[in-house]
């Protein structure tokens, strides 16, 4: 899944290597604080972040991207389960995506649009914000395991 997660980058960076460093510091910290659980700080951060994305392209998969994980921290904050609404990824932004499936290959639609979104961000954090390169690489492995979890979906065995 290594390869399969660079190739993902390389792929997203044309798309996203223009996005500036102190915005990509701010998803990237986004993406930090929601793995470690420190949700209000997942909040500020989304919404600083979301304030700085221009609309158009690639970045409106980003901006939803933010939203999902924004609307997954609000409700883990709040001790629930699972957002009572998450924005889905539109056509137009499966472009974007790292895990594309079939309907007929999914099984938890909610799970798949949060480990997308934390994929992009992970993925433009990588490409545009060089302070985090080292923090970033240290917790490749996390990404590569929610990576393994679709590995069997999308046919690499």
């Amino acid at each position: 899944m290594e390869k399969f997660l660079k190739d993902y980058v390389e792929r997203m960076r044309p798309v996203f290597g223009r996005i500036p460093e102190k915005t990509a510091h701010v998803i990237s910290s986004a993406f930090f604080s929601f793995k470690f659980e420190l949700y209000p700080k997942t909040l500020r951060e989304c919404e600083t972040a979301l304030s700085q994305v221009p609309d158009g392209g690639g970045n409106d998969a980003l901006k939803k991207a933010l939203k999902i994980v924004n609307a997954y921290a609000e409700a883990f904050e709040n001790a629930q389960v699972r957002p009572d609404l998450v924005p889905p990824f539109s056509d137009a932004e499966h472009a974007f995506l790292a895990i594309n499936l079939s309907p007929d290959r999914i099984e938890d639609l909610s799970t798949l649009e949060l480990d997308n979104a934390l994929l992009l961000l992970y993925a433009v954090a990588v490409i545009a914000s060089p302070d985090d390169e080292q923090a970033l690489d240290e917790h490749r492995k996390y990404v590569i395991k929610m990576l393994d979890t679709y590995k069997r979906a999308l046919g690499i065995l």
